[in-house]
C-alpha cells in the first residue's frame, strides 16, 4: 500500500469538489462537477460516482472520503441532515457509495473536513488546539482539541456558526433565531447589503467608505460571536476560512479588537487569528485525510 492514493469528495449546495490524494496530500488530478438540481441523494450520488471513475481512470484509489452540508453520524455512516440539499435526512451514503465502488467510504461534516485539511495541509498544521471557522453560505466550524477533531455526541459537535448571538435576530434554518450564521454568511451579508461579499471586498480594496465600514462592523459582530468560543475552548488559534475569508485584512482587525475588549487575558494568551490556507481545496483534502485515517483504523495496519 505503499503507493496507495484516496479520493476526497467536497459536496457542496452548488459544486461537487474530488481529488486524488496520496499519503503525503499530495493532489495527483482533481475535479468540480455541478451539483445536481434539485439536489436529491439519488442525483448526487449517480455524478459522484460518474466523477470518480474520472478522477480515478485506473481505479488506484483504495477509499473515499466524503464531507457534507451538515452532521454525520459518529460513525461516518449516515448524512445525518444537509441544511443546502433537497431531501436530505439520513441518507446512507456510505453504504451506497460502498455498494457502487467497492471501497471502504467515510463521510464527516463538511467544515469537519475543512478543518482536517488545515490541520493536515494548511493553518492549522503547528495548533493542538485550534478552531476553525467557515464563513460561506452558512456558517461551519471545527474544533481542534490536544490535536484531534471533536465530534462531540454523536457526532454532531462543532456546529459553531449556530449558536446565539442576538436572541431576538433573524430566523436560522436550525431553529434558532439571531444565530452567528445569521450575520456573518454570505447569506447574511447579501441580507444586509444587497451585495455579494467579493463585491465589497474589491469596493473595499479600492477605499470606499462605505465597504470599509460595513467589514468593520462585520469584524465587530464575528469578533464577539468568537468571544464566546474562546471562553469556552482557549484555543491557539483561530482559523478563519470560506468565501468571506477573501476580505480577511478588512474585518480581521475589528475581531481583534473585540476580542481584546472582551475576553479576559488569561483566556486568549498568544491567541492568533489567521486566513486559512487551502481556500476551496480545503474540504477534499481534508475528507481524503478522514478516508487515510478510516483504512489505518479499520485495519490497523501501519501505513
Amino acid at each position: 500500500m505503499v503507493n496507495s492514493q484516496v479520493i476526497g469528495i467536497d459536496l457542496g449546495g452548488t459544486a461537487i469538489k474530488l481529488g486524488r490524494f496520496d499519503r503525503d496530500g499530495n493532489c495527483l488530478q482533481s475535479l468540480t462537477v455541478a451539483t445536481p438540481q434539485p439536489s436529491t441523494p439519488e442525483a448526487v450520488l449517480a455524478v459522484m460516482v460518474d466523477a470518480i471513475a474520472q478522477v480515478d481512470p485506473d481505479n488506484q484509489t483504495v477509499a473515499l472520503g466524503v464531507g457534507t452540508p451538515g452532521p454525520a453520524d459518529a460513525q461516518g455512516r449516515i448524512a445525518k441532515i444537509a441544511i443546502n440539499l433537497a431531501g436530505w435526512r439520513d441518507v446512507p451514503l456510505a453504504d451506497w457509495l460502498e455498494a457502487k465502488i467497492a471501497k471502504p467510504t467515510i463521510i464527516g461534516n463538511d467544515a469537519n473536513c475543512a478543518g482536517l485539511g488545515e490541520a493536515w495541509l494548511g493553518a492549522g498544521r503547528s495548533f493542538q488546539n485550534f478552531i476553525m471557522l467557515t464563513l460561506g453560505t452558512g456558517v461551519g466550524g471545527a474544533i481542534f482539541l490536544n490535536g484531534k477533531l471533536f465530534i462531540g455526541h454523536q457526532g454532531a459537535g462543532g456546529e459553531l456558526g449556530l449558536i446565539s448571538f442576538n436572541p431576538e435576530g433573524p430566523m436560522c434554518n436550525s431553529g434558532n433565531r439571531g444565530s452567528l450564521e445569521q450575520y456573518t454568511s454570505i447569506t447574511a451579508i447579501r441580507r444586509r447589503t444587497g451585495k455579494e461579499p467579493w463585491e465589497l471586498g474589491a469596493l473595499a480594496a479600492a477605499a470606499d467608505q462605505e465597504a470599509l465600514t460595513f467589514w468593520q462592523e462585520y469584524g465587530k459582530d464575528l469578533g464577539i460571536g468568537l468571544t464566546s468560543l474562546i471562553y469556552v475552548l482557549t484555543p491557539e488559534a483561530i482559523v478563519i476560512g470560506g468565501g468571506v475569508s477573501a476580505s480577511f485584512r478588512f474585518f480581521v482587525p475589528a475581531v481583534k479588537a473585540e476580542i481584546e475588549q472582551r475576553v479576559m487575558p488569561t483566556s486568549r494568551v498568544g491567541l492568533q487569528i489567521i486566513q486559512a490556507e487551502l481556500g476551496n481545496a480545503a474540504g477534499m483534502a481534508g475528507a481524503a485525510k478522514l478516508a487515510w485515517q478510516h483504512i489505518s483504523e479499520s485495519s490497523n495496519m501501519h501505513l
